[in-house]
């Protein structure tokens, strides 16, 4: 009895020994790969930092998402269509919202243009035009329902000179939900707003002032465009539609801001679930993730924004909004133009030049592109404008340009753009918006000598 219980005491020893070594071969294996991971993960992520040195973007992210740091270089602006969709009742439903965003993740510049809903994008002119057919190429019947998006692109396309490669369409659910899963966006509301519409089954009421908006309130504060008694934004703030478009545009600014913080990361799946469901996009994950790395080093203060120039009208009976094609053509090289510029530290110079015009006490400040294939121009022009006593903020490159252009972008006196003009001795003199954050851009032209 006693050798049998020996021998069943010997086999359990022998069986936890086996064990004993199958988990300890087990536990080996498994670190040498997780060892074997990490160095292979170290030395993809110091191929990154060494290969992309000096650009702005998250290493950690690109190694991550297995992103060959070669072809990362190589990615390039993308002009994407957002469009927000909104139901007016029985399964219609209308966008309010038309945005032709841009992201250059090689200079991290990101610009937004406002394309008014009622803007004209038919091809009869627009004096002669039946008034249904004025009603039907209005840019938001073009749409139709969010079912003819082809030809609503290439109107867009068409109307600004502007090649979009994706679109993304948004619908209102998806605005609320994505606004509460980032905890609100904090927003100064500009006016009280206050509308009720009841077979839209839209009501809005929200005070002037910073607050924090979630998503019932982001839907009410997105599609406000005047209140019951008529009375909209002030005049200099942008009236009605523009106001509205004004608005949408500042408040996607601070929704990134709130979007792009490191502590929303943890919410990303909550958010591509809300994506999933309520976005429709032919923008797919392949083309995305080349992003991605350089979203996360973003900087939102980089967003320039403009809507698009033109004027309402009434032709033949119907209200549509006619842009102008000349300053539509300067809003768009200004917006989606790529550049790379260099922030300057600059002191005014007070000496007065013979035959030049000297700056005021106050400094103009001057952004300076080279827009030629002479890279010492740009150091030639700089000298002049220092020494009449303006100042240089920023200064860089953009695309070739043939004709120089002043544009003034903070409303001063004519005087000055002329003064400006006869130092460089060329230049066609604009306004601009006041997205820049200097007085004037130059952009020198091969017209200049």
């Amino acid at each position: 009895m006693k050798k049998q219980i020996d021998k069943n005491e010997t086999k359990k020893k022998k069986k936890k020994s086996i064990v004993g070594r199958i988990f300890k071969l087990f536990f080996c294996v498994l670190l040498l790969a997780i060892i074997a991971y990490g160095c292979y993960f170290a030395y993809k992520y110091s191929r990154h930092t060494k290969a992309m040195e000096g650009k702005e973007y998250d290493p950690l992210s690109a190694t991550a998402l297995g992103i060959d740091p070669e072809k990362l270089k190589e990615v390039g602006r993308i002009n994407i269509l957002l469009l927000g969709e909104s139901g007016v009742g029985d399964g219609y439903n209308l966008t309010d919202t038309i945005i032709i965003a841009s992201y250059n993740p090689q200079t991290q510049q990101a610009s937004l243009l406002s394309i008014p809903r009622d803007t004209y994008v038919g091809k009869r002119d627009k004096n002669s035009a039946t008034p249904n057919y004025l009603a039907s190429y209005k840019m938001n019947a073009v749409y139709r329902n969010g079912e003819n998006l082809e030809e609503a692109i290439e109107c867009i396309s068409n109307l600004t000179g502007i090649n979009i490669d994706n679109y993304i369409l948004v619908n209102t659910d998806a605005i609320i939900d994505i606004v509460d899963a980032i905890g609100g966006v904090w927003f100064n509301v500009p006016i009280d707003m206050n509308y009720d519409d009841t077979n839209q089954d839209l009501h809005i009421h929200l005070q002037a002032g910073e607050q924090l908006i979630d998503g019932a309130k982001a839907e009410q504060l997105l599609r406000f465009r005047h209140n019951q008694d008529w009375t909209s934004y002030p005049e200099e703030y942008g009236d009605n539609d523009i106001g509205r478009m004004r608005t949408q545009r500042e408040f996607i600014q601070e929704t990134l801001k709130q979007l792009l913080k490191i502590e929303n990361v943890t919410k990303v799946l909550n958010l591509l679930e809300i994506v999933s469901n309520n976005v429709r996009s032919d923008l797919d994950f392949q083309t995305l993730k080349y992003y991605i790395p350089y979203a996360f080093k973003f900087n939102t203060s980089n967003i320039i924004s403009d809507v698009l120039p033109g004027v309402s009208e009434q032709c033949n009976g119907i209200w549509i909004y006619t842009a102008d094609k000349t300053k539509t053509k300067q809003v768009v090289q200004d917006l989606f133009t790529d550049k790379i510029v260099v922030e300057e530290q600059n002191t005014t110079n007070t000496n007065s030049i013979e035959g030049e015009t000297q700056a005021s006490e106050e400094a103009i400040t001057i952004e300076l592109l080279n827009g030629t294939s002479n890279s010492e121009i740009l150091e030639q022009v700089k000298e002049k404008l220092k020494t009449a006593g303006y100042v240089i903020s920023k200064s860089g490159t953009t695309s070739s340009t043939s004709k120089t252009m002043i544009i003034n972008r903070t409303q001063q006196g004519s005087s000055t753009a002329k003064g400006i003009k006869s130092i460089l001795g060329v230049g066609t003199i604009s306004s601009g918006s006041d997205n820049a954050k200097v007085d004037y851009t130059i952009i020198i032209g091969e017209d200049y000598n």
